[in-house]
Parts: C-alpha cells; sequence; structure tokens
C-alpha cells in the first residue's frame, strides 16, 4: 500500500503546475546557527557589485542603523531621521537611546566599502546575528526611495567566518580596518603598500569605519562596544601599533591561510 501523500502538494501541484519537488526547492533557507559568546567576520556584499554608498548622507544613514537596529525591539529609522529639523535631530536621537534596555549582538568593529560592509560581531543571544543582518537591510528601503529604484539591494547571503583563536582575532581587526585601503591603492592586499605612512594617515581620515573609535578618536561611542578589543590589545595604543604594523608587514598577508 503506498504512502499518504499529503493533500496540500496535490492541489499545489494542480494549481501552479509544478511538482512536490519544486514545491519543497521553494520553501526558504532555516537561519544559520552561531555560537553563543562566538565571534564571526561578517562580509555583506550588494547585488551587481553595485555602489550603495552614493552621497556622503549615505554612510551617515546606514551607521545610524548599525546602532539602532542593534535592538530586539522593532523602530522605524526612516520615521526617526526624515523630515527632523538638524537642530533637533540630536535630541531625538538621544531619547531613542535611552529607550534602549538591550542589544541582539555586539558590534565590535565595522568598516563601509563603496559597494560592501565589513563587520566584527559577537553572538550574545539566539540567532543575534541572523536578525541583526536582517533588520541592517532595511537600508535597501531607505536607498531605494533616494534613488528611485526597486528591488534587493543586497545579496541574500551574507558571510560569516568564525573567528577561532587570537591570531585570527588579530587579523581580522587589522583586516577590516585597513580595508578602506583598497579606494586609493587597488590591489595593496596582493603585495606590499607603497607609502605606508601615507595610508595610515589616510586610514585616520577615513570615518566610516571605527577605526578612529580605537585610537583615542571616537566617532560612533553609542555604535561599537570597544571593551573586548580594547582588553585584547592592552589600550589604544596598542590598537593603533597593530593596524599600523599590519600596515607595514602583513600587507600582502591571504587572508584565506589566516582563517584557514
Amino acid at each position: 500500500m503506498g504512502a499518504t501523500r499529503d493533500p496540500r502538494l496535490r492541489s499545489f501541484k494542480s494549481k501552479r503546475g509544478l511538482t512536490p519537488l519544486c514545491y519543497y526547492r521553494s520553501m526558504p533557507r532555516p537561519p544559520r546557527q552561531f555560537e553563543i559568546n562566538g565571534i564571526y567576520h561578517v562580509v555583506k556584499r550588494a547585488t551587481e557589485g553595485r555602489i550603495i554608498f552614493d552621497k556622503t548622507q549615505d554612510p551617515s544613514r546606514f551607521i545610524l542603523g548599525l546602532e539602532f537596529f542593534n535592538d530586539p525591539e522593532p523602530i522605524n529609522l526612516w520615521t526617526l531621521i526624515a523630515g527632523s529639523d538638524p537642530a533637533k535631530l540630536g535630541g531625538r536621537l538621544e531619547e531613542q537611546r535611552n529607550k534602549k534596555q538591550t542589544s541582539i549582538v555586539e558590534l565590535l568593529a565595522f568598516a563601509l566599502m563603496p559597494n560592501h560592509i565589513h563587520l566584527i560581531l559577537r553572538e550574545i543571544r539566539k540567532n543575534g546575528i541572523s536578525k541583526y543582518i536582517q533588520k541592517l537591510g532595511g537600508y535597501s528601503t531607505y536607498f531605494n526611495k533616494q534613488y528611485h529604484r526597486a528591488g534587493s539591494l543586497f545579496q541574500s547571503r551574507f558571510k560569516a567566518i568564525r573567528v577561532k583563536d587570537d591570531i585570527q582575532l588579530n587579523a581580522v581587526f587589522c583586516y577590516v580596518h585597513t580595508n578602506p585601503i583598497e579606494l586609493w591603492e587597488t590591489g595593496w592586499k596582493e603585495r606590499r603598500v607603497k607609502d605606508p605612512a601615507e595610508a595610515i594617515k589616510k586610514l585616520e581620515e577615513y570615518w566610516a569605519s571605527s577605526y578612529n573609535d580605537y585610537i583615542g578618536k571616537p566617532r560612533f561611542p553609542h555604535a561599537i562596544n570597544r571593551k573586548f578589543f580594547l582588553d585584547f590589545y592592552g589600550g589604544e595604543q596598542q590598537c593603533r601599533q597593530a593596524v599600523e604594523d599590519w600596515v607595514r608587514i602583513s600587507a600582502g598577508s591571504d587572508p584565506a591561510e589566516i582563517f584557514s
């Protein structure tokens, strides 16, 4: 006697002209599992390599999302900031900060590039990283309104690499914060930096990352949690030294080998 068929599959097949196999393939993928207290290097890329930070206001808007979406409670960031009197916006943001009770991840570091983002995240509650990345996808709504477009802005699957030891921890901290060098010295990751002193100077001038927060020039104190890396390195001067050493010595290292 044959196995009993699910009547929902027969109905779906007859209405859509699809086989049960197609039905199952259309089901959404389950969320990835992240280890509590695990630290991950997360990369989220734009579809088709398109530029997602065009105007000066774009990275500012995304960084606000890094801060305010790190909350289990929903928030309409568009409503919070759109049309606000610039003189009153700071007060509105501070009021919203005071409402926050807890976070869904620890954001340890970040760097925004024209067509992708780098984050260093610690999982502090179940599915926190997945939920956080999902909420950050709300930037697509802002972007599509600003540039009169429709459709997905980010690739559907983000990359997440588990940091396993202190060597990898140092590597990912330096790798993320030196990523912007690519903007003025293409291909530097495959060789040595031509002018390390100039590259280091420009990294301090590049504002769309958390690097300055770690060298005594805080820009996003409400967005990132500095304590972990400050404790790991032993202070701001040691954070600076680690990045500068990476620029002068470790540029050209293959990240795939470090994280294997």
